[in-house]
C-alpha cells in the first residue's frame, strides 16, 4: 500500500467515524479515525458475508457508507460491552 492509498484509507476512516459519531455520539479526531478504520473492516466483512451490494457506482461513496455502518456497529458493540 502506497502513501496515497494510506491517506485515502485514513480519510475514509475519519469521515466514517465522524458520521457514526453524529448517529450514536462520541467525539475527537483520533476517535473518529480509530472507529472509522475498524468500522471499515467490520462493515466490509459483514457486507461481503451477507452478500450486500449497495449498487452505488462510486466506489468511494460506497466505501464511506459501508465504513460508516461498520463504525456504528463498532460503537454500539463497544457501549454494550462497557
Amino acid at each position: 500500500m502506497d502513501l496515497k492509498a494510506l491517506a485515502v484509507f485514513a480519510l475514509i476512516g475519519i469521515i466514517a467515524g465522524f458520521l457514526a459519531s453524529i448517529v450514536v455520539g462520541g467525539g475527537g479526531i483520533v476517535w473518529y479515525l480509530v472507529v472509522g478504520i475498524i468500522g471499515s473492516f467490520v462493515g466490509g466483512i459483514l457486507f461481503s458475508m451477507a452478500g450486500i451490494n449497495l449498487g452505488i457506482k462510486s466506489p468511494l461513496a460506497s466505501q464511506i457508507i459501508t465504513s460508516t455502518i461498520g463504525a456504528i456497529i463498532v460503537v454500539l458493540l463497544a457501549r454494550l460491552i462497557a
